[in-house]
């Protein structure tokens, strides 16, 4: 390999690797891209070529590279080259790899010097590179050749401009030393992506073929024409010597040799040539990774904040120690009582903001879910006061009765109570479930002792299993001493006078105040052809359901009365993700516009149950279960009975009568059953687990086989402690990385307002002013020279320490530059201080006085 500097590299890039796969990360350092631009012929593939150490581009005259080659270079232990096109193939011999190249080109572009914009993709494996990107571009031209398009300098142009104008490329400005500077097509469409110059090098190739008698010295000492990050000259092999194999090893040391040996370019000899330009732009890449630094070790330090109290404990761990086993258990059981009581109880700490959990779902269960399965068993008219008149009737028997029978009253009553069962039953069921999925969830912190979770989960739901078999007993015996004497002078029992006297309607009022019940988002199902579903903010009041645009409630779209309005289910829509439920009016009233019920929808079950509560507690009842076919003609044959006005006023009697009896049942229940669950279920399970869990756990069985670790736990805790000391390493790698690897900062701005910025190629440019003659470098060492006047501090190419400016002969009428401090030149002991040297004069050149120039080695 040619490319030592980068050999230098790959150390400290594997390093950085290393330490990173070492806690299973990747090392983003995201390497800068190296692409070169510039014209036909200007020597851009050779530069590339002598950056990789490979000979492997096609070369040739005119346009060559006729299609972007994109080179990745993959750090390997085995080298190798695979093409995009044909991954299974892999080269070894790089001869091969160019006439691929060349065969790859022809099969989209031809073979008459078409152009493509589609990139060959390239991977170079080798042990001698690092993770880089090099982009080959074709050469910029003027005029169309061939099969080349008409507008081949835009389409040349456009394919450039998608590779450089990434803030992540580096810019080689290639322009051949026999041409004119000024005019480099290179330099201007780089000043147009890059105006500060941060990632712009110029390269001055083909120093050897200028005329005799010219120079580049002054381009290459960045005083003609500067640029931020100056110029390098390079000498690249003839195509006599890559036709006769000369290897990059030799071509390079033909390349020293002539620096070396050329009386214009022996002083600056060390900032010129090929290894110089690798060395430049090994330091540019070694600014980009100590600018990458901060940010990995920032990530690095959070990492290892994050471990630092996890690894506390498993820094002295002993898996089989008695003691320890015996601490884990003790703490764990306690601490698994103690998350079992928050949850039921709630707690500030740790609190699940995306669902329901523990407490607040049985909470749920006896505030809402309870209550409506009472409401929706109560009020089923149509069968009450058809059981009522049987009742009656059976009661009479063949007489024709005169008085209310009281015997049906509580043959009505107790009917009802037993229907309570049922409801009561389910919530206890629900409370159960629910306390099942708490214990699970508090469990999850044992999965370290898979044993011991299994068996705590066991012993607790066993205990909770046992408990509610006692508080479905109590439940019912609640039900059936409800049963057993039916409390006709209870203060809240309105007794048969006022019955009597009471209307049908007057158990219906509401009689809280109009307050506000709920408020929330619901979404009316409409059809497309009215208007379509849309979301409003609704307010439910103990008299009315209003909705609003929004939340503010300042636009009201509607008011709802609350009179006649009852509430049913409605299945879930195809392809459908909410739950619905609707509103309608008793009377076959239309409730909203022309719509005899509208269907509100939620997004979830949660809320539905919980807004059905809410239109109970406003006194807007479920619908009553539709009777059977058969029922319905047996009770219509029945209705000729009820006509008797006599039969009809004590129907509605004991109607009011069991009206009032069964809300004083619902409402004890109600207030008996969650006393009852809490004292015998949840109670009961919390001390279980405070005080007889332990017991439990000791007699099943020994200590060692519960606190026996699992797999996964061993594994994540051995690979918490190798991450933690992984990740101590890569920040001391970074840290040494730091201080070993030195950054050069950026040179300061010059002024490059002679790179005129690039028109649009159909207009007229003007010719650059003092431009020098066709085929003639601009610096010409034949007298003085035209042009520009030097730059104030001129700024050589980066990596190199500033050229003290030249004492003597100045042009006329040009001021002297300001003097940029510097080390001052070694002068030669034969010579006594302050005498300068006279340099051996070039041909046709002025005798000019300079001192001596430092050398890079000084």
């Amino acid at each position: 390999m040619g490319n030592r500097g980068m050999e230098d590299l790959i150390p400290l890039v594997n390093k950085l690797q290393d330490a990173f796969s070492s806690i299973g990360q990747s090392c983003n350092l995201d390497l800068p891209q190296i692409a070169v631009v510039g014209g036909q012929s200007a020597g851009k593939s050779s530069v590339l070529e002598n950056f990789v150490g490979r000979d492997f581009l096609p070369r040739g005259s005119g346009i060559v590279t006729r299609r972007p080659l994109v080179l990745q270079l993959v750090n390997n232990a085995a080298e190798y080259a695979e093409f995009l096109h044909c991954k299974d193939r892999k080269f070894v011999d790089f001869d091969e790899v160019r006439r691929e190249i060349e065969a790859e080109t022809d099969r989209i572009t031809g073979s008459n010097k078409g152009i493509s914009a589609v990139p060959i993709n390239l991977r170079v494996f080798s042990p001698n590179v690092l993770n880089l990107t090099l982009i080959d571009l074709p050469g910029m031209t003027k005029v169309a050749v061939g099969d080349q398009p008409v507008d081949i300098e835009f389409q040349i142009r456009d394919m450039l401009m998608q590779f450089i104008t990434r803030e992540n490329c580096l810019i080689l400005a290639v322009t051949p030393a026999n041409t004119d500077l000024a005019n480099s097509d290179a330099l201007k469409i780089a000043k147009e992506v890059d105006p500060q110059g941060l990632r712009t090098i110029g390269v001055i190739t083909k120093l050897d073929l200028m005329d005799e008698g010219t120079d580049a010295r002054d381009i290459l000492e960045n005083k003609l024409l500067p640029l931020r990050r100056g110029y390098i000259g390079v000498v690249n092999r003839s195509q006599k010597d890559i036709d006769g194999r000369k290897d990059i090893g030799a071509a390079l040391a033909a390349e020293r040799k002539f620096f070396l040996s050329h009386p214009a370019y022996r002083h600056i000899a060390e900032r010129m040539g090929t290894p110089h330009l690798q060395k430049t732009l090994n330091q540019q890449l070694t600014n980009h990774i100590r600018d990458t630094l901060p940010t990995l070790r920032s990530k690095l330090q959070s990492q290892l904040l994050s471990l630092e109290k996890e690894v506390e404990e498993f820094k002295n761990f002993k898996p089989d120690d008695p003691q320890r086993k015996t601490k884990a258990l003790l703490q764990m059981v306690q601490q698994f009582g103690v998350d079992f009581e928050k949850r039921i109880e709630g707690s500030g700490d740790q609190v699940d903001t995306v669902e329901l959990s523990g407490g607040a779902r049985i909470n749920r269960v006896f505030h809402e879910i309870f209550p409506y399965e009472l409401f929706k068993m109560k009020f089923d008219e149509k069968e009450l006061r058809r059981e009522i008149s049987y009742a009656i009737k059976n009661i009479h028997g063949v007489r024709t009765g005169l008085f209310t029978p009281d015997l049906a009253f509580e043959a009505i009553v107790k009917k009802q109570i037993v229907k309570l069962k049922e409801p009561c039953l389910k919530c206890i069921d629900q409370v159960i479930q629910e306390l099942i999925n708490t214990v699970r969830q508090c469990s999850c912190k044992l999965t370290s002792y898979p044993r011991l979770r299994e068996e705590t989960e066991r012993i607790v739901t066993t205990h909770v299993r046992e408990r509610e078999g006692k508080t479905k007993d109590q439940v019912l015996l609640l039900i059936d001493m409800e049963l057993a004497y039916i409390n006709t002078n209870h203060e809240d029992f309105i007794g048969f006078a006022n019955a009597q006297q009471r209307n049908t309607n007057v158990s219906k009022k509401r009689t809280m105040p109009n307050q506000v019940i709920r408020r929330g988002w619901l979404t009316i199902n409409i059809s497309i052809m009215k208007g379509g579903s849309k979301e409003y903010w609704f307010v439910l009041t103990a008299e009315s359901l209003s909705w609003f645009k929004d939340e503010e409630e300042k636009e009201k779209k509607y008011m709802l009365p609350l009179d006649n309005l009852k509430i049913k289910d409605v299945e879930k829509g195809f392809m459908s993700t909410k739950h619905t439920f609707a509103i309608f009016n008793t009377e076959q009233r239309n409730v909203y516009k022309d719509l005899r019920q509208i269907e509100l929808a939620c997004d979830s079950q949660d809320d539905i149950d919980s807004w059905k509560a809410s239109f109970l507690r406003a006194g807007v009842f479920p619908e009553n279960d539709q009777p059977d076919p058969e029922e319905t003609s047996q009770g219509a044959s029945d209705n000729s009975f009820s006509m008797d006005p006599q039969l009809e006023r004590q129907v509605e009697t004991i109607r009011n009568l069991v009206d009032s009896y069964i809300g004083i049942i619902n409402k004890s229940i109600r207030d008996l059953m969650p006393k009852t669950i809490m004292h015998l279920m949840i109670n009961s399970a919390k001390e279980f687990i405070h005080c007889e869990l332990l017991s439990y756990l000791y007699s099943s069985a020994d200590q060692g086989s519960l606190m026996e670790e699992s797999a996964d736990q061993a594994q994540r805790r051995d690979e918490m402690l190798r991450m933690y000391h992984a990740l101590r390493e890569a920040l001391k790698i970074i840290g040494d990385i730091s201080t070993t690897t030195i950054t050069t900062p950026v040179p300061p701005p010059v002024d490059d307002h002679w790179i005129q910025k690039d028109s649009p190629p159909s207009q007229s440019r003007p010719p650059p002013m003092s431009a020098p003659p066709p085929n003639r470098p601009p610096a010409v060492r034949a007298g003085p020279t035209p042009g520009p006047p030097p730059p104030q501090n001129p700024s050589p190419a980066f990596g190199a320490p500033p050229i003290p400016s030249r004492p003597g002969t100045l042009e006329p009428g040009v001021a002297p530059p300001p003097q940029v401090p510097s080390r001052p030149a070694r002068v030669p002991p034969s010579l006594p201080p302050g005498v300068p040297r006279r340099p051996p004069a070039a041909p046709n050149r002025p005798t000019i006085i300079r001192p001596a120039e430092p050398s890079l080695l000084d």
